[in-house]
Formats: structure tokens, C-alpha cells, sequence
């Protein structure tokens, strides 16, 4: 704190980095103390002033504690412990599940007539996309949609299935 008095005193404004605050903060900075204690021991900046600082002077070196500069020695097992065996999946295991396949509704036959194109649905007439967008054989269902329904009795029963019903909760899990 005596080096701030000693700024103050010669009114230096505490708001800038003047040549004597620079080289305090490399001397903290050296000394280890965070960019939390430095803001406070220079005061009138916060410790993100601080950590810019320090990234444009290019003082990455730490000075390092002894404890954290040698790793700990590791503890011998004892003979009588058994190591657990870990699942062999990690990470995100959200595919991972063993499941029943069930036949796709596009494999249903829609029979040719039924069939509509984009241009040709209507507010009676079932949306239910089959195939690739991209492809020449794409078609909608075109079966009659049941009332305030965007599609037909058996794709609003794929598409509005109750929470309890769903297929990913009857998925067991392979781990």
C-alpha cells in the first residue's frame, strides 16, 4: 500500500498506466498474487484491467509454489483392493440404446392415387412428408386428415404419441 500513498502523493491518476504502475504490477505479478489482489493493491481498476494487462505485456510466467511445481507421489495399493472395472461406452450415450426396429410408415403402401405433391394439399388432405425432399419419388400422404389434424388417423397416431407411449422410453439400455 505504501506504493500507491507514494502515486497519490506525486497525484498521479490511478485510472491510468503510468510507468511506475506498469512495473508494480510486473513486481506482483512476479510475486504471485492474482490479478484480484493486484486491482486492489493498485487501485482505481478492476482485475479485468488487470488480466488485459498482463495479456499485453505478454507476462504469462508464474511464479510457481513449490507444492504445485512437483506432481505428489502416488499411494501404493494395497493388495487387498480390487479395481472396479468401468463401462467400456464414455461420453454421450444418447444413440446407445438397443431397440426393436420398427417398419418405417413410409414402407406402409400409400397407394398411387392417394398420393399428393406439395402444391396439391389441402386442410383435408394428409402432410405427412414420405421419402427424400430432394428426390423425384418425394410425395405427401394425401390420405383424408382426421379434423383439426394435419394428418391422417395412422400418421397422427406416429406423430402424437403420449409421453408414456413413447419408443425411446421403451429402448433398454446396452452399457
Amino acid at each position: 500500500m505504501d506504493s500507491i500513498n507514494t502515486l497519490i502523493a506525486q497525484g498521479e491518476n490511478l485510472m491510468s498506466w503510468t510507468d511506475e504502475r506498469v512495473e508494480l504490477l510486473k513486481k506482483l505479478w512476479a510475486d504471485g498474487l492474482s490479478a484480484s489482489q493486484i486491482a486492489a493493491e493498485l487501485g482505481g481498476i478492476t482485475r479485468n484491467a488487470v488480466i488485459g494487462k498482463v495479456h499485453r505485456l505478454g507476462l504469462s510466467g508464474r511464479a510457481k509454489s513449490p507444492s504445485s511445481s512437483s506432481p505428489r507421489p502416488r499411494k501404493a495399493r494395497s493388495s487387498g483392493m480390487m479395481r472396479v472395472s468401468r463401462p467400456s461406452m464414455r461420453g454421450n450415450t444418447a444413440l446407445a440404446y438397443e431397440y426393436e426396429l420398427e417398419p418405417e410408415p413410409e414402407l406402409f403402401e400409400i397407394p398411387v392415387e392417394q398420393r399428393r405433391t406439395l402444391l396439391e394439399l389441402s386442410e383435408k388432405t394428409c402432410r405427412w412428408p414420405v421419402g427424400d425432399p430432394g428426390s423425384a419419388d418425394f410425395f405427401f400422404c394425401g390420405g383424408e386428415a382426421v379434423t383439426d389434424q394435419p394428418y391422417c388417423s395412422h400418421h397422427s397416431r406416429i406423430a402424437f404419441q403420449p409421453a408414456s407411449d413413447r419408443r425411446r422410453d421403451k429402448r433398454p439400455f446396452r452399457g
